[in-house]
């Protein structure tokens, strides 16, 4: 089994994810590309100690950027989009 810090990386505080996070008690993390939704679950309650309803995910290919000499691409990433039980929330300032 991992480590919840090796599985949540890091919260995304982006202007979208604000509004969820108002509107629908919903958090964003960037999370370890082999995490399952059950082990991102897992790690997001042992981390903020809260209770986790729901888990979406998604895949972020990385976009192909090209220099003078040659082309290459960014990193891909896995985010998380976890629901919490209503009345709880995390402390992300």
């Amino acid at each position: 089994m991992r480590a919840a810090h090796d599985i949540v990386t890091k919260i995304l505080l982006t202007e979208k994810i604000s509004r969820h996070m108002e509107k629908d008690n919903q958090y964003g993390f960037q999370v370890d590309g082999g995490a399952n939704k059950v082990e991102i679950k897992r790690a997001v309650e042992q981390l903020f100690n809260v209770h986790v309803t729901k888990v979406n995910t998604m895949n972020r290919r990385g976009k192909v950027k090209r220099g003078r000499t040659r082309a290459g691409t960014t990193v891909a990433t896995k985010r998380a989009l976890v629901t919490l039980k209503a009345g709880e929330k995390i402390d992300v300032v």
